[in-house]
């Protein structure tokens, strides 16, 4: 689903620090909603709780708990080591692409 993606971008942008449920709730609500489909944000946010929670306890967890309500992703797993690479990659060349400036200079004759 895209919630899931959402959901493990927005924990990946977090870093060690982790989010809380409300937040990552918040964040995978204004992603995915439009005015042509619009979405409900408590149905959003008790399937962020039940992804969170069902993701901490598998073996080997792709999400851990800091604290109470809060989630971060888990390093030690093999595929968030993947996703980490990814969105860094995506990151940077978001970012290492210069912008032209194709404005007209207002002085010029």
């Amino acid at each position: 689903m895209q919630y899931d993606k959402e959901i493990l971008r927005v924990l990946a942008e977090a870093g060690n620090e982790g989010l809380s449920v409300k937040k990552i709730s918040r964040h995978v609500f204004n992603a995915c909603n439009s005015l042509f489909c619009p979405i409900n944000s408590m149905e959003v946010h008790t399937y962020v709780q039940s992804f969170l929670l069902r993701n901490s306890k598998s073996v080997p967890p792709l999400v851990e708990k800091c604290k109470k309500g809060v989630y971060r992703l888990n390093k030690k797993n093999s595929f968030t080591e993947q996703m980490f690479f990814q969105f860094q990659d995506e990151i940077e060349v978001f970012k290492s692409q210069p912008t032209e400036d194709k404005s007209l200079n207002l002085f010029d004759f």
